[in-house]
């Protein structure tokens, strides 16, 4: 047996991104497993912002009616049996990207008496992985990026999410820094055997 859907989400439109450096590592752990991986880069896509019209809500409908590049993500988050999301810590937080795309899963619940039949994240492993320029997530504001995904993911009933901070400023920095990429590594491995064991 092995995992068929592992779903990467990178959000940083820097080019050489630390965020996504990690990404791709987690990527590679993952891989070593056997399982399939897929990466997407949010900040290459169109994705609009929910603009609160409840249609997501309709007893005819199943998912949000905005028509733009979130409509093939959707199925790419049901089907995932473990998703990372990879983001910089922007002012205090994670990326506007990252919003925009957690923003939209409230689309993805289909019936208002029950809430969670459209947003299979119940089983689902996560990790998260957040780089900063500064080296205290306090300081840094990644603990305010931690804290609302742990907050998302406990309402959304989870298993307790990954989690990984690393510091770097400059674009590529985080490649010398063996520790963190050992971690990203070891989150994607581990995320996937922790899924086959349903523990």
């Amino acid at each position: 047996m092995k995992i068929k859907n592992v779903l990467i989400v990178i959000s940083s439109p820097r080019k050489g991104a630390n965020s996504t450096i990690l990404a791709h590592r987690a990527a590679d752990g993952a891989r070593d497993t056997g399982a399939e991986v897929e990466l997407i880069d949010l900040s290459k896509i169109d994705i609009k912002p929910c603009d609160g019209c409840d249609a997501c809500r309709g007893k005819s409908s199943k998912v949000c009616i905005i028509k733009d590049d979130m409509q093939a993500l959707y199925p790419k988050v049901r089907e995932a049996e473990v998703m990372v999301i990879a983001s910089p810590v922007y002012w205090f937080t994670f990326s506007a990207q990252t919003k925009l795309f957690m923003d939209r899963w409230y689309g993805l619940s289909s019936l208002v008496d029950e809430p969670f039949e459209g947003i299979p994240f119940r089983d689902k492993r996560v990790g998260v992985i957040l780089t900063g320029g500064g080296r205290d997530p306090f300081d840094s504001g990644g603990i305010n990026a931690i804290r609302t995904f742990q907050d998302a993911f406990r309402y959304l009933e989870s298993p307790p999410i990954k989690v990984i901070y690393g510091s770097a400023s400059k674009a590529g920095e985080i490649k010398g820094n063996e520790d963190i990429m050992g971690q990203a590594y070891l989150m994607g491995k581990t995320l996937v055997e922790m899924q086959l064991k349903g523990g």
